[in-house]
């Protein structure tokens, strides 16, 4: 993740503001579209607010000279003047209401509707998008890239929009009023934008640095506490403390160092700017003195260059803000752009009896494309029929189960599932007709009604009750004080390994699936808890085409036939009676090996 995160964080610096960028970004703009009547109505409204605000330091300036003694303007008192400045105020005040509440009704929306987009786009793709995407990455995705997205929707577009406003606006009027004073201020801008250039992309490279060992620190604090079990089994607990001590002490020498260096620019600006004010209201006084100018016209002067001022110091950060989030536009699209795993309402629907028939099939994951995981792989198994896969870790046995619910395409050969190519079936239908308890069950962080009825959301609770009672579940839930409605915590770590398996087992048997999937049911547990289990899946098993993977060979004795896989390869296939029979077999070595 450091690295991911790293290279990140490089990306986003070196992103330049052209049109090829910027209409990466526009690429996100487009979920604006449903909400374009509001946003709008904030630009206009953003408009009129800059437009009118703009106008105060003309009639502050007029009020000065009323004050003062000047004649001849649009007002004759400073009470005239007041109630427009009055009313400017309160008409700016609506209009920045408006701005600012309809801006954030369209960034709400659209960032919602843009994380939906992207988890739905996610959760839609196939389980080799996976393998190649850590989970992490895919979290910043959809939380910080798009989280600085809605900086962009929220705030920065609409400043830009009022600064460029005022900015422009502001220095046509104190070009047309005071034009000599404003061609004075104007020729220390150069030097001063140029120093701010240098400076900037100094202190930038080492917010970078910084950025990248914070999270190499945060990448050892997300590690020791994912395996916090095997950091105190060794006793390390000193050892991580000391490694991300280390690591936090390089982010505070890099920061420390980009302190020193926004100090220095800090104090230049503040010496510039406050110079240059000074330099500016001497060449002022100069021009009232010799009547060039009246004193309103300076203040109104003053007030318009401290807008524009302002404006110039906003651009700089909303360049910077519109940089981050080009670079949070392109893995945001790059994301997007995936084509999804199948087309939702493509293919077959007809209903599945389970008759499962593989032919010469081969396959490598794309990953490894020189591992060959199953070479030539056949057999068949009829409706209803119970086989058992047998082999070595490795062998190729989850690799047969991931074909068979279509989570990798083949590389050759032909599956076919009731005479049908697998691949030919609707997908969402295909897999509702098949079901799988794993070895290790993953359980939401929900309560257990919830865990069941994740084999069939629509559910009454009559069923929910039903299949766990099915799954010999209801033995420990009714002893839990708050029964169905007790939450199982992270991972379903409230509740033992064979009350995991029982509410995976009542899953399965509220999916009533054609097919069945057993991948080590019973491996990781005890007698009592093994006899509970083992009494459900024969339950579970009847009437259905299963397929069981089993190390431990004394629990498929009773299976239709066993294929023995090794290396890719079926090497022996037959029942339990005709493979024991074969001395030298590698299923016969492989049982007497366990009875020892």
């Amino acid at each position: 993740m450091a690295k991911r995160n790293k290279e990140a964080l490089k990306d986003e610096e070196k992103r330049k503001l052209n049109w090829v960028n910027l209409s990466k970004l526009l690429g996100i703009f487009k979920h604006i579209l449903p909400y374009k009547g509001k946003f709008v109505l904030g630009l206009i409204a953003l408009v009129l607010s800059s437009a009118t605000l703009l106008s105060f330091p003309y009639f502050s300036g007029q009020l000065l000279d009323v004050a003062s003694g000047k004649t001849g303007g649009y007002f004759s008192s400073i009470n005239q003047i007041a109630i427009v400045l009055a009313v400017i105020l309160f008409i700016q005040s609506i209009f920045s209401f408006i701005r600012v509440y309809t801006f954030a009704l369209v960034s709400e929306n659209t960032i919602a509707d843009l994380r939906k987009s992207v988890y739905q786009k996610m959760i839609a793709q196939p389980m080799g998008f996976f393998d190649t995407h850590r989970t992490g990455e895919l979290l910043s995705r959809i939380t910080a890239d798009v989280g600085t997205l809605q900086d962009t929707f929220s705030i920065t577009l609409a400043e830009l929009i009022r600064q460029v406003l005022t900015l422009t606006i502001g220095i046509g009027v104190i070009f047309y009023f005071t034009p000599k004073l404003t061609s004075f201020m104007l020729l220390t801008f150069p030097v001063l934008v140029l120093l701010a250039l240098v400076f900037g992309k100094y202190i930038r490279k080492l917010s970078g640095k910084t950025q990248d060992h914070l999270a190499e620190a945060n990448v050892m604090v997300e590690e020791s506490l994912q395996s916090i079990s095997v950091v105190k089994a060794f006793t390390n607990e000193n050892f991580e403390i000391a490694r991300y001590a280390k690591a936090l002490s390089n982010v505070v020498t890099i920061s420390i160092r980009g302190a020193r260096y926004r100090a220095l620019f800090i104090a230049f600006i503040i010496f510039a700017v406050i110079g240059g004010m000074v330099a500016v209201g001497w060449y002022g006084a100069l021009l009232i003195q010799q009547g060039k100018m009246t004193h309103g016209e300076l203040f109104s002067f003053i007030l318009y260059t401290a807008f524009i001022g302002g404006s110039i110091a906003g651009i700089g950060d909303i360049f910077t803000q519109l940089q981050r989030s080009i670079g949070a536009s392109e893995r945001i699209l790059e994301i997007l752009h995936y084509e999804d795993e199948a087309p939702a309402n493509e293919g077959i629907k007809a209903p599945i009896k389970g008759n499962i028939d593989f032919q010469n099939v081969s396959f490598v994951y794309p990953t490894r494309p020189d591992v060959q995981v199953l070479q030539n792989i056949n057999f068949h198994v009829k409706a209803g029929e119970k086989v058992a896969l047998v082999g070595k870790s490795g062998s190729g046995k989850s690799t047969i189960i991931n074909l068979l619910l279509r989570f990798y395409p083949l590389s050759s050969g032909e599956l076919k599932v009731d005479g049908e190519n697998n691949e030919d079936y609707n997908l969402p239908h295909y897999r509702k007709h098949i079901g799988i308890v794993p070895q290790e069950v993953i359980l939401f962080g929900g309560t257990i009604k919830e865990n069941i009825g994740y084999g069939r959301p629509h559910a009454t609770d009559e069923e929910i009750h039903e299949a766990a009672r099915q799954a010999n579940a209801m033995e420990f839930i009714e002893r839990f004080p708050e029964g169905f409605e007790t939450k199982v915590g992270d991972r379903g770590v409230k509740l033992s390994g064979g009350q995991r398996q029982r509410v995976a087992i009542a899953r399965a048997i509220l999916k009533n699936p054609a097919i069945l999937i057993l991948d080590e049911a019973t491996s990781s547990l005890d007698a009592h808890s093994e006899l509970l289990v083992q009494e459900a899946l024969e339950l579970l098993m009847k009437g259905r085409t299963t397929i069981i993977i089993a190390h431990r060979l004394s629990t498929i004795k009773m299976v239709d036939s066993i294929f023995v896989i090794q290396d890719g390869r079926i090497i022996e296939k037959g029942s339990h009676h005709d493979l024991v029979l074969r001395p030298q077999g590698i299923y016969n070595n492989l049982l007497k090996l366990q009875l020892q």
